[in-house]
């Protein structure tokens, strides 16, 4: 890659033209994901950590930093989903033509599993910034013909298939990585885990450092020459999210020479193989995607020093065009900067309360040509899409369906929008779908009116974060690591109502922003909280008094919007992870101005 490309990275929120080229001169950022969010038609996704990825991508592209990515081709995707009429939930494959948006990369890897040699390719998909700069993401493909027909399977499936299937992409996606990084000569100076899937790039690493010597030669010099190299982020904080792999199963997959140099240096937990553990251990840096999550996961992994960067997510893929088309007209250098989304505050509350019912008039619009129903624009509609796993609680508003009936009634009517899929695996989530489409039957023809919106995706995500008039969100605390669907609602002037967990202990601005649901000692403490929330401050705001909503709508925007975005984000990860101000220093590169809110 040459020098000119490094040239129009600048932090945009100071004054003065920053440069990190005297520092990045040494090599680029590769950035590992198992998903990232693309495109809208590429199913290389399944939910918020590759939508989160592709929106860090984006920005960066905006940005100019000098990044490339890597992830796998899932050539099948994820899965699109179908409800029947009772909720049941049933899965197809999303096949999808490569050739229409990547391009196929000449050289030729291998990596070995079960004492197989797996030959790989990449695909080569450019993102470009509005600045012109161009991020190259390369999607691995296993597809080739010298591999056995299971081994040309293993990049099809996004989280298909079984714990032996997923450990095998995860050695394509960090040691193949690694090695296709090297045949496509990129020099790289730093090495960014998205998530444990990727930990075993640090592996790879180990293994160039020692030219292939003994396990029993590793010395602490060669751990710290990886570290200094990696950065990761975790993003859960439940336990069963980080990835783990029995002895004799990771033996078999790895090898035996492999796996006993990770358990030598401390990688396995309760005996068996934790990526967690695998990416701590070879990381100068870790964060978790919320200062709470970072709270939490010093409590899981008190050993490690782990820091937070709150999560983001990227304004103009996320912001409604009648939003756009207003920020154009009041709001100059919004997209280069993010922070003057502050200056919403001055921008007429008609005109926000005008955009906000276009986006509203397209949602519904949408809702009526999938289902057939028509609501109405007028009557407050609340939003609740996320993926559908136990602790996010998507029941947790039909805990007293009677109280909620009547708070519809007083209220002249009330619109519940739901969407979300369930892992094919995951019975639990799927009954929880099953349940939540089978009370709305219950009010169908009241003036409770509930949706479950069928095969949630990146549009139909765009769709709702834009067009309703609250966000809801009520995940179990402390599971839920940050959440990033209330920013997009947010930088659409939306407010929450959500409990008090991951990037909400940070947004919540009662009544500015939204409404906090009150910690209980249960669920239907909670449950009630939400009740009082939605009857006593929502209902009667929103029919009451349209200029005071606008109000909220406009401080969510100036508050929020102007915070929870990746432009911010990356930002942070450049100065933090990526070059920290010691690096920087170093490099007698003058450090930017913070950026905060």
């Amino acid at each position: 890659m040459s020098n000119s490309s490094y040239s129009n990275f600048s932090s945009s929120s100071s004054a003065r033209q920053i440069s990190y080229e005297p520092y990045m001169q040494s090599g680029i950022v590769a950035y590992f994901s198992m998903e990232i969010a693309i495109n809208p038609s590429m199913p290389t996704y399944s939910g918020g950590l590759g939508v989160l990825a592709g929106d860090t991508l984006r920005s960066a592209a905006d940005l100019g930093v000098p990044l490339v990515a890597f992830t796998l081709l899932h050539r099948k995707g994820y899965f699109r989903q179908h409800l029947d009429a009772n909720g049941k939930q049933s899965e197809e494959a999303q096949p999808w033509t490569v050739g229409d948006f990547c391009t196929e990369e000449a050289p030729r890897v291998t990596v070995n599993i079960e004492d197989r040699i797996v030959t790989l390719r990449a695909w080569r998909y450019d993102m470009v910034g509005r600045s012109g700069h161009t991020i190259q993401i390369y999607l691995l493909d296993s597809d080739l013909p010298e591999n056995t027909n299971w081994d040309r399977s293993l990049t099809d499936h996004l989280y298909g298939g079984d714990s032996n299937y997923r450990l095998q992409q995860e050695i394509i996606l960090g040691m193949g990585g690694v090695r296709m990084l090297n045949a496509l000569g990129h020099r790289v100076n730093v090495y960014h885990m998205n998530e444990g899937h990727a930990a075993l790039l640090t592996l790879a690493l180990l293994e160039a450092q020692m030219g292939g010597g003994p396990a029993n030669k590793i010395t602490e010099q060669d751990v710290n020459i990886v570290r200094q190299k990696c950065v990761f982020t975790t993003h859960t904080p439940v336990p069963a999210g980080h990835d783990r792999f029995g002895k004799d199963q990771a033996i078999r997959v790895l090898g035996s020479d492999r796996f006993g140099r990770l358990e030598l240096l401390g990688c396995c937990h309760e005996n068996m193989l934790n990526m967690t553990y695998v990416a701590l251990r070879f990381s100068r840096y870790v964060n978790g995607v919320a200062l709470q999550h970072g709270n939490v996961s010093r409590e899981m992994f008190p050993d490690y020093v782990i820091d937070a960067i709150t999560n983001g997510v990227h304004a103009p893929t996320w912001i409604s065009a009648p939003f756009q088309d207003l920020f154009d007209k009041g709001i100059a250098h919004w997209r280069r900067d993010n922070l003057y989304l502050r200056n919403t505050i001055e921008i007429p509350t008609s005109e926000v309360l005008a955009a906000h019912a276009q986006s509203k008039e397209t949602l519904l619009a949408e809702v009526a040509s999938r289902t057939g129903l028509v609501l109405n624009p007028k009557v407050l509609t609340l939003g609740f899409a996320r993926r559908a796993a136990t602790y996010k609680r998507a029941d947790l508003l039909f805990t007293d369906p009677e109280r909620l009936l009547q708070i519809a009634q007083a209220a002249g009517g009330l619109q519940i929008l739901y969407a979300g899929k369930a892992h094919p695996q995951d019975e639990p989530g799927k009954a929880l779908i099953h349940s939540v489409i089978e009370k709305a039957q219950r009010y169908s023809g009241s003036d409770l009116r509930v949706v479950y919106l069928e095969n949630y995706d990146w549009e139909l995500g765009a769709l709702l974060t834009a067009g309703v008039d609250v966000w809801v969100n009520t995940p179990r605390r402390p599971y839920e690591a940050s959440g990033t669907s209330g920013m997009k609602a947010a930088l659409n002037g939306v407010p929450s109502l959500s409990i008090l967990d991951g990037w909400w202990i940070e947004g919540c601005l009662e009544g500015y922003t939204g409404w906090a649901i009150e910690d209980g000692e249960d669920d239907a403490a909670e449950a009630n909280s939400l009740y009082e929330k939605l009857e006593n401050s929502i209902v009667k705001l929103y029919n009451k008094s349209p200029e005071a909503w606008g109000g909220i709508m406009k401080t969510t925007i100036a508050y929020n919007g102007s915070f929870f975005n990746t432009n911010r984000m990356v930002k942070q990860y450049i100065r933090n992870a990526y070059y920290p101000v010691t690096m920087v220093e170093e490099a007698n590169v003058e450090e930017p101005a913070a950026v905060g809110r």
